[in-house]
């Protein structure tokens, strides 16, 4: 049953993505975004990863989708008309998809458990508690051991949030 709603949260995301591609209009772009956004938190929350997918939620389907919003206030609506053919984004979105797929081809099967990965958990699990006194291992490794990466994504929201209010505030908004 899980693999059949993961099936159908990606299809979904795939025809979000399609019609983000497709859409002309900033705020149809930014409210697709926004439910991109939900739908790829509604998948994290199958895969029971819950703090990533209150982060997702939180900051991609809100945040963002309230500072795009609010850019949207200070501009136009609509895309300009493209000057020159998109064959030239289209070769490169399609040699980088290329490469990303030549690049995970060599990865193990997802959820075996000879990998790196799975036979270093186990210790990971063990230390956690002991050397950062935070009983939940996902937030401690969110807080503690990439305590600067999520710092800096603090920043750089809150740097956005700052500069679209002093937008509308120049603005008179």
């Amino acid at each position: 049953m899980e693999s059949i709603v993961i099936l159908v949260l990606l299809t979904l995301l795939a025809a979000v993505l399609v019609a983000v591609v497709r859409t002309r209009s900033l705020f149809a772009a930014v409210v697709l975004l926004s439910a991109f956004s939900f739908l790829m938190a509604s998948v994290m929350l199958v895969l029971d990863a819950v703090d990533v997918a209150m982060t997702e939620a939180a900051v991609g389907a809100g945040i963002s989708a309230v500072l795009f919003l609010s850019a949207l206030h200070l501009t136009k609506t609509t895309e300009a008309p493209p000057r020159r053919s998109a064959l030239l984004p289209l070769a490169v979105a399609g040699i980088t998809g290329a490469a990303l797929l030549f690049g995970v081809s060599d990865l193990p099967p997802f959820g075996i458990a000879e990998t790196p990965m799975h036979r270093a958990g186990p210790d990971y699990i063990a230390r956690v508690p002991a050397e950062t006194g935070i009983p939940n291992v996902v937030t401690a490794v969110l807080g503690s051991y990439r305590g600067f990466d999520t710092l800096g994504e603090t920043v750089v929201v809150f740097a956005g949030a700052l500069a679209v209010l002093a937008l509308l505030k120049r603005r008179g908004g």
